[in-house]
């Protein structure tokens, strides 16, 4: 199987190291051309408690016509990105190409297939995390199951060899015949925590250590729970609450994605998770007061740019 990875990020270059590693025929396809240039010469950096992994990565490239048509697609780029990046990666596309994408936040799933065709696009969550330390570096923070099922719900060949292929790269994965409750599963655990680390600079476990703080993220739990319950969206967790709570302390060293963008300057994907949740709140007369309030905090941070260094 030929695969194409877009945007080679922290979980980019994690899934790239994966795939190569296993022996997979893998590219990465990526518009900064220093970062193409730094890992075509130095590869794939891999931080992990069990010390430092570098492969060789030569198949690296600005350019998709290099690539040609490949079998899978896999979208890594951040959710604000999607439109643009897979109409960037459309010569990749052939007759039966795939295209999946383990982003975080709403509507990925749906920018792709009004591009590509629902019938070709895979979505899911992934428990993994990647911290970016450089171009084609990373420290991967932790792991955790891998879930992906297609548009349509429906179980079926090209499915089922993905799932095959990832879980034999070392990303357990298993299929689900609901994508859309199995991401806003994991949204509502991205809404609770991620933009209250980037608020506070603090890491996963540390804002559970706060009372204030967990009394806000409960409300963003149970405002998120409401509107998906309005939408008849099945959330999997028995108490969300204790979940989001859970999954603090089992990623407690953990930045989140939004505190690194944050640090970095960069945007951030709040619009896509807690925004999301407030337009999905308002078409379906759900008040979500604590996800909006959250939604305009971090956009402000966003526009303050990076931190001073102290």
């Amino acid at each position: 199987m030929k695969i194409a990875i877009v945007g080679v990020g922290a979980m980019g270059t994690l899934i790239a190291y994966f795939l190569h590693r296993a022996g997979y025929t893998s590219w990465v396809l990526d518009d900064k051309i220093e970062q193409v240039d730094t890992i075509r010469q130095e590869g794939l950096i891999v931080e992990d408690d069990d010390g430092t992994h570098r492969i060789p990565f030569h198949t690296a490239t600005t350019e998709p016509a290099v690539i040609g048509q490949v079998d899978l697609i896999i979208i890594a780029v951040k959710a604000y990105n999607t439109e643009q990046a897979m109409s960037g990666a459309l010569p990749l596309v052939g007759d039966e190409t795939v295209v999946l994408t383990l982003q975080n936040g709403l509507y990925n799933l749906e920018t792709l297939g009004g591009l590509v065709g629902r019938n070709r696009v895979l979505g899911g969550v992934t428990a993994h995390g990647a911290t970016q330390l450089g171009y084609g570096h990373i420290r991967h923070a932790g792991s955790g199951d891998t879930t992906i099922g297609s548009l349509s719900g429906e179980q079926h060949t090209q499915l089922a060899g993905v799932c095959d292929l990832l879980s034999a790269s070392g990303i357990r994965t298993t299929t689900t015949n609901d994508v859309t409750g199995t991401i806003w599963s994991k949204l509502i655990i991205n809404a609770a925590i991620n933009p209250l680390t980037a608020l506070t600079r603090l890491t996963n476990g540390e804002i559970i250590e706060c009372a204030e703080l967990l009394d806000v993220q409960k409300r963003v739990t149970e405002e998120a729970c409401a509107v998906a319950a309005a939408r008849g969206i099945t959330i999997y967790y028995d108490n969300p609450v204790e979940k989001v709570k859970e999954v603090c302390r089992a990623t407690a060293p953990n930045k989140s994605s939004m505190l690194q963008d944050i640090l970095n300057g960069k945007p951030t994907e709040i619009n896509y998770i807690n925004g999301a949740l407030v337009s999905e709140g308002a078409a379906c007369h759900v008040p979500t007061p604590y996800n909006h309030a959250l939604t305009r905090l971090v956009k402000a941070l966003e526009i303050q740019g990076p931190p001073e260094v102290e």
